[in-house]
C-alpha cells in the first residue's frame, strides 16, 4: 500500500493536523450532543435557534448539517470549506432573534454568540475524546484548539479574539459563566435530547440506546451546567470509565464500515488523497 499522501488538495486542516485526526473518531457523534447542551445556555444563542428554525421538528436535519459542515471544513478541499463558511456567514448575517428578557432584536451573527458557539462546540470536541481514551498529550491539545481558529474565522470571527489553548479556552468560559442560564429554551432542548420524538415503532429503541448516547452526553459536562440544569452531576471518575468504555466499544468498529455513514467525508477525502490520508488516532503527532 503507498504510504504517501498524494499532491491533491489537502483542505484548510490537511492530514498532518490534530483536527484530521481527532474528528475522523466516532466519539465526536456524542461530543456534538454535549455540545448542543452547553451552547443551549447562553439565553440569545439559543434564542437566535428557537426563533429562526423549527428545532423540535428539524432537529435531526440541524444535527447533520453541523456534522455536514464540520466534515466539509475538515476533510474537504479548501475551495469546498471556504465556500461553506461563506454560505454559513450569508444565511447569519440575515437573521435576527429576540433578547427573551428586555426584548432587544439583536443579529445572530454577533461575534460575542459565535464565540460562544464556538468554543462550547470545539471545547466539547476536545474534552470528550480526551476522556474517552483518544491519545493526546497537553501541547497536542492546544495545538487542536489553535488550529480551530480556521473554523472560527469560517463563521465570521477574527481569529486573534479565539482562544488558542487550554487555558484560553478556561479562561473564556470562567468569564462567560455569570452570562449562562437554564432557561425555558434550554429546558426545551433538554427535553428534546432526553425524549426526541420519533415513528412509535423506535420507541423502545430510543429508550435503549438514544437515551443512553444522551445521558452519557450529559454526564460530561462542566459541574456548572449540571447545577444550572438542576440535576446531580455524577462523580467524574464515573464519566471517564463509561467514556472510555463507549469509545474502546465505538472503535471497535472497523473504520472502513463507520465512513460509509452519511456524511462520508472521510471517505471522499481519502478517495482524493490516498489510504495514507485516513485518520488515526495513532497518526498524531
Amino acid at each position: 500500500m503507498d504510504g504517501s499522501i498524494r499532491s491533491a488538495d489537502p483542505g484548510l486542516f490537511t492530514p498532518r493536523s490534530v483536527t484530521w485526526q481527532m474528528h475522523g473518531d466516532p466519539m465526536m457523534w456524542i461530543a456534538g450532543i454535549r455540545a448542543l447542551y452547553l451552547q443551549a445556555l447562553h439565553p440569545r444563542a439559543v434564542r437566535g435557534v428557537m426563533e429562526n428554525s423549527d428545532f423540535r421538528r428539524d432537529a435531526w436535519g440541524r444535527l447533520m448539517r453541523t456534522a455536514d459542515f464540520v466534515g466539509v471544513t475538515t476533510y474537504g478541499t479548501a475551495d469546498a470549506a471556504e465556500r461553506a463558511g461563506a454560505r454559513v456567514r450569508r444565511i447569519h448575517r440575515t437573521l435576527s432573534a429576540t433578547d427573551p428578557d428586555t426584548g432587544e432584536r439583536y443579529g445572530i451573527d454577533r461575534p460575542d454568540l459565535l464565540l460562544w458557539v464556538h468554543c462550547a462546540e470545539i471545547g466539547s470536541y476536545l474534552e470528550v475524546l480526551r476522556r474517552s481514551g483518544f491519545p493526546l498529550t497537553d501541547a497536542q491539545a492546544d495545538r487542536y484548539l489553535a488550529e480551530h481558529r480556521v473554523s472560527a474565522r469560517l463563521v465570521g470571527l477574527d481569529p486573534d479574539t479565539v482562544p488558542a489553548d487550554r487555558a484560553a479556552l478556561t479562561a473564556y468560559f470562567e468569564k462567560t459563566r455569570p452570562e449562562l442560564v437554564a432557561g425555558p429554551d434550554a429546558r426545551e432542548v433538554d427535553d428534546f435530547l432526553r425524549r426526541p420524538p420519533i415513528h412509535p415503532v423506535f420507541v423502545p429503541a430510543r429508550a435503549l440506546l438514544w437515551r443512553q448516547v444522551a445521558r452519557l452526553a450529559y454526564a460530561s459536562l462542566p459541574p456548572y451546567a449540571h447545577e444550572l440544569y438542576g440535576r446531580p452531576a455524577p462523580e467524574p471518575d464515573v464519566v471517564d470509565r463509561r467514556l472510555r468504555a463507549t469509545g474502546a466499544l465505538l472503535r471497535a468498529v472497523p473504520g472502513r464500515l463507520r465512513r460509509r455513514l452519511p456524511p462520508q467525508h472521510v471517505l471522499h477525502a481519502v478517495a482524493r488523497l490516498g489510504p495514507a490520508a485516513s485518520p488515526s488516532p495513532r497518526k498524531v503527532r
